[in-house]
């Protein structure tokens, strides 16, 4: 992460958060990943929202260009709910196939967890599409274990999902 810099997004980033979101979503289409993400789907309320309730991170390039995003949530009752606070929840884990260089999704990843481990947190969860094998497969090679499954999860914009339950626990970083 030597090349990366990470930092809380702010209001004037939104417009490209929606048009990382939205490329990370045609990426997905193009391969033929179709029950994921939809390109249009979320604007800048929504970060906006995630904002003021949890934490939204960026990450750039050496040259100030984003290269990834990530959304951070410090309760997720729709999937998980209602739980002690002892996990951070990380969400829209997305990099842009353009500017990152292979391997920075694992790197923010690795980010998130350590920004969850120093507020005193000891899990992180996420949830992924049931019907990825792909993205599950990522995930569980990345220290995370299924706990469960979401059936009929809301989505924003569209009908519920089910979705499976990731959790990786550490101890003191």
């Amino acid at each position: 992460m030597d090349d990366l810099r990470l930092r809380p997004a702010g209001e004037t980033d939104l417009a490209a958060l929606v048009r990382l979101r939205d490329e990370a979503a045609r990426w997905m289409l193009d391969r033929g990943v179709t029950g994921q993400w939809r390109p249009g789907e979320l604007g800048e309320d929504h970060f906006r929202r995630v904002a003021a309730h949890g934490e939204v991170w960026l990450a750039e390039d050496g040259d100030g260009r984003l290269a990834g995003a990530w959304e951070l949530w410090w309760q997720d009752e729709d999937a998980w709910g209602p739980r002690p606070p002892v996990a951070g929840y990380v969400h829209r884990l997305m990099v842009d196939r353009h500017v990152a260089a292979p391997g920075t999704g694992r790197l923010l990843l690795s980010a998130a967890e350590d920004r969850v481990a120093a507020v005193g947190r000891s899990c992180v969860r996420l949830d992924c599409l049931a019907g990825n094998a792909r993205l599950n497969a990522y995930y569980l090679k990345a220290g995370y274990r299924v706990v469960g499954r979401k059936e009929g999860k809301p989505q924003p914009g569209g009908a519920p999902k089910s979705f499976t339950l990731l959790e990786k626990e550490f101890g003191h970083r």
